[in-house]
């Protein structure tokens, strides 16, 4: 492969993408359960204005970017006013859920080294945290115990306990876990946490714009943020239920003592001073204006709204999912994310399944295990098509029984 010799006319190359994206998850007509998420037309516009305005800036250096700096400032305050976080919570956006998680696991082991003394960490999870944890420990050298869940998907604090010990930098909770959407039990997480004193982080990547708003509507919430004693962090995406472009996310500690851990910061650099408060060095500026131009555009006002169409969707995919024979919800769902496989006996089998609605109407659900199981992350861009999704599963479950997928896969990833 090679550059052309020269350039071709913008409307040849915009052609061309045109046909690579022709077999791309039609996320556009609400008929994917995961990777975007749709705000609407009000969003697009705003979005999409800002993109042309912040293309080419760059947070590497706020200095020389000012207007970066205020935005990441201000989008940190008004998340941590979301998240119950008094004037002392501080952070740093970031380019996704990864990072966030990956700059929390880091600032943790810091901590542990320079309060504690500790040389070999570790961190405590339920199997259930997300896959960026054990990417974190690869990265950064910590040791991982991964506890296997209670029957009901929720971490098992008492198993947890057991694992910790003189060593232990880092303890896991998701609000909600990516698997099955239920809340962990943060209080009794980060009451663990307070005892062997290390960092205790909150994963809010999925619920972080979901959960607050649907406490704000009257929807029963567990308690998972700020307001609970121990939690040291928590990392909230803007761009899923946030419904900013991707990638923004946010990474809170609860004080700014706290937030030191994660800056990189490096004076024996011929270029002079260098510090990084992320993975990234070079930061791009579109998603970060975006994500301050969505948050302003919605307003607490738009976000009830959009939390709301999202909640009575994901009942409505709930009841359709309860009412075809041999489907089974997998937990509770508490949040935005629903799970369901098919009951052993039942005849039916869940990838197959997960193809045929593919096919038939181009919805698009990841596939996981165990069980194996099809996990839908429900947004407002699904509403007006739902009943539609609903006919397709009743359909698609009467005409499968017996039938099994011979790819077996559950790849969530980008390899080649």
């Amino acid at each position: 492969m090679s550059l052309p010799e020269r350039g071709k006319p913008a409307s040849e190359i915009l052609s061309a993408l045109t046909t690579k994206r022709a077999r791309d998850a039609r996320w556009r007509e609400g008929r994917t359960f995961g990777m975007v998420y749709d705000g609407g037309p009000e969003v697009h516009e705003i979005a999409e204005a800002v993109a042309r305005e912040f293309l080419h800036e760059n947070a590497l250096n706020t200095k020389a970017f000012p207007s970066l700096g205020e935005i990441q400032s201000e989008v940190c305050g008004w998340t941590a006013s979301l998240l119950h976080g008094d004037a002392g919570v501080a952070g740093f956006m970031t380019s996704g859920g990864t990072e966030s998680i990956l700059c929390a696991v880091k600032a943790a082991r810091e901590r542990a080294k320079a309060e504690r003394g500790i040389t070999a960490p570790e961190i405590v999870l339920p199997n259930s945290a997300h896959a960026a944890f054990h990417k974190a420990a690869h990265y950064f050298g910590l040791r991982v115990h991964s506890v296997p869940v209670r029957a009901d998907y929720r971490a098992d604090v008492e198993a947890m306990a057991a694992c910790v010990n003189a060593n232990t930098a880092l303890i896991v909770g998701s609000a909600p876990q990516y698997p099955q959407g239920v809340v962990d039990p943060i209080p009794e997480l980060a009451e663990l946490a307070q005892q062997v004193g290390c960092s205790m982080h909150v994963d809010a990547c999925m619920g972080g714009f979901v959960l607050p708003f649907a406490e704000r509507l009257g929807y029963r919430v567990p308690p998972w943020d700020f307001r609970v004693p121990g939690v040291t962090t928590v990392s909230a995406d803007i761009h899923k239920l946030g419904y900013a472009p991707k990638g923004a996310s946010v990474i809170l500690h609860r004080t700014k003592s706290l937030r030191q851990y994660q800056t990189f910061v490096f004076d024996a650099w011929l270029g002079g001073f260098y510090a990084s408060p992320n993975i990234q060095g070079t930061r791009a500026g579109l998603p970060m204006a975006c994500a301050w131009a969505v948050m302003q555009r919605l307003g607490l006002e738009g976000y009830d709204r959009l939390t709301r169409t999202t909640l009575e969707t994901r009942d409505k995919m709930l009841a359709a999912i309860r009412a075809v024979p041999g489907l089974e919800v997998l937990g509770s769902p508490e949040a935005q994310i629903v799970a369901f496989t098919a009951a052993p006996g039942s005849g039916l089998d869940a990838f197959a399944l997960g193809d045929a609605l593919l096919a038939r109407g181009g919805w698009f659900h990841d596939r996981q295990t165990p069980p194996d199981s099809l996990h839908s992350t429900v947004c407002a861009a699904n509403a007006p098509v739902i009943d539609e999704w609903a006919r397709d599963l009743t359909t698609c479950a009467a005409v499968l029984a017996g039938r099994r997928a011979n790819d077996r896969s559950t790849s969530y990833a980008t390899l080649e």
